[in-house]
């Protein structure tokens, strides 16, 4: 196994178990909490969360992109294309549906955490759910696609 394959492997595994992360534990904790605390988990994760996931979903992009190209005439480069599209896809429906959500959680303030807001909070996570399973099926194809 090549450096580039394991630096991948690394960063898309790690960026994947993040997210599984939120979406199996923190999620579930933080809906537990009362108002206040809620609110302020929220905004916290949010501001933390959307400032560094951007540059590791890139960086996770061009390693994947990379491994493609060094894969080129080999057997798997179809699989780690399939992974490669559907990261892509990742992005632009997480730029479209989840970014928007997230810096509203973000910028929001103690009086603006309705019930209103907690449905957004909801339906993020659910848009969040269903991005951790492509995130898992992308790193599945990448991951037998270099095995090859």
């Amino acid at each position: 196994m090549n450096v580039l394959n394991i630096a991948t492997t690394l960063c898309i595994g790690l960026l994947t178990g993040i997210e599984f992360a939120v979406s199996a534990f923190v999620n579930p904790v933080v809906w537990k909490l009362d108002d206040l605390a809620q609110w302020q988990a929220i905004r916290l994760f949010a501001r933390r969360l959307g400032t560094a996931m951007p540059f590791w979903y890139v960086a996770s992009l061009l390693l994947l992109v990379s491994a493609m190209i060094d894969h080129l005439h080999r057997p798997g480069v179809i699989l780690i294309g399939a992974a490669t599209s559907v990261w892509v896809a990742i992005i632009v429906l997480t730029l479209l549906f989840l970014v928007p959500i997230n810096n509203r959680m973000a910028g929001m303030d103690a009086d603006a955490f309705t019930e209103s807001a907690r449905r957004e909070h909801r339906k993020w996570d659910i848009l969040h759910r269903m991005r951790v399973a492509a995130l898992a099926v992308s790193m599945v194809m990448f991951l037998a696609g270099i095995q090859n």
